[in-house]
């Protein structure tokens, strides 16, 4: 039985990726997730799985050593997936410190603690063992409108103290991948969208505004693109890489599906409006007159668009769901999860929430 070891599981991106493994590889698997359990983080994400014999939740800090060292230690971890991380650009501009510390001191204590439990006597490590980084399109900036994609070789260049932090992470592994021929992979995707994300990104911080009657906020003009990409979708790019990904490569995942942020409301507000039953009360307040402009984001990135053509070509992944798809079977989800929606968005959130956008 391979066993993995998911750090963030209990978030958004982590938690659709253990729900892919189970229903892909069953009873074949053993999962320890371990995640800290921040406002993002939700145990109800996995409520389905929770009693599983080959399933283990661990509550812990990625930033402390001595816990993830005996994790490995008691545990004989074939497969590394590393979600955990904090990831939202405005609360990075707010408090950047806490992005510093999660995502590279905590990506250096996972990296030294798979290394020192996969290395052998003579230097080199456990077949079959693999370490892969789940990142970001956000490390390579901002492209111009007219210019073509993000590729694996285009140079770093962030813009803020979340993207900053990525890079970072990003290259502490590829250094060790380097230096020591660490077993490992980076992957960076574009914008996910889907099932159990939290509510302060665009797509669901719309869905739950306007089933609230709230202003839809916007950022500047709102015509800032970024590529969508279903969750589902990315879980199985990264199992792909997992297993098919040639070692100490770096994949980009993309979905070729480029839109504006206004444009993705207006979306939002049509298939609201038509799925939604007439004789919800709500429907009605839910058009246009709701959007309202905001004062942009500092150091705004106008264009993300990354190329999928190597994963495609050396591990056969493509993007499976079209955004008209994806973007219906997210809002149906979040309809029928209200209960969801309203648990994680109580306390915190919604301090959170009056600080980013009340002043605005």
């Amino acid at each position: 039985m391979k066993t993995y070891l998911v750090t963030g599981g209990a978030g958004f991106i982590g938690s659709n990726y253990i729900h892919y493994l189970f229903k892909k590889y069953d009873d074949s698997i053993k999962i320890i997730n371990v995640d800290k359990l921040t406002y993002a983080g939700n145990l109800e994400n996995l409520k389905s799985i929770e009693n599983r014999e080959n399933y283990k939740f661990i509550r812990a800090d990625i930033c402390d050593h001595e816990v993830i060292n005996k994790i490995f230690e008691l545990n004989e971890i074939q497969r590394v997936v590393h979600f955990a991380a904090e990831s939202h650009v405005d609360r990075s501009i707010k408090n950047p410190e806490i992005f510093i510390q999660t995502n590279v001191l905590g990506t250096l204590v996972m990296l030294e603690a798979a290394k020192a439990a996969w290395k052998l006597s003579d230097g080199t490590f456990k077949a079959d063992h693999k370490f892969l980084h789940v990142s970001t399109d956000e490390v390579y900036g901002s492209l111009e409108e007219n210019a073509a994609y993000f590729y694996e070789t285009t140079p770093y260049a962030p813009h803020n103290p979340y993207s900053a932090s990525k890079a970072s992470s990003n290259m502490l592994v590829k250094s060790y991948m380097d230096t020591y021929q660490f077993p490992a992979n980076i992957t960076n995707c574009s914008n996910n969208y889907g099932p159990y994300q939290f509510p302060e990104k665009l797509i669901p911080l719309i869905i739950n505004n306007a089933l609230q009657g709230k202003q839809l906020p916007v950022y500047g003009d709102g015509e800032n693109i970024r590529d969508w990409l279903y969750v589902r979708d990315h879980c199985k790019a990264i199992d792909m890489v997992q297993e098919k990904g040639d070692l100490f490569e770096i994949y980009n995942i993309g979905g070729h599906n480029e839109k504006q942020n206004i444009q993705i409301i207006h979306i939002i507000i049509k298939i609201l409006r038509e799925i939604m039953q007439d004789q919800d009360p709500r429907k009605k307040n839910i058009d246009e007159n709701l959007i309202t402009y905001v004062t942009d984001r500092k150091s705004h990135d106008r264009r993300y668009a990354i190329s999928p053509d190597k994963i495609k070509a050396e591990v056969g992944w493509y993007p499976e769901t079209i955004f008209e798809q994806g973007i219906k079977k997210t809002i149906v989800w979040f309809l029928e999860h209200e209960d969801w929606l309203k648990n994680v968005t109580s306390g915190e959130y919604q301090r959170y929430y009056e600080e980013m956008y009340s002043a605005r």
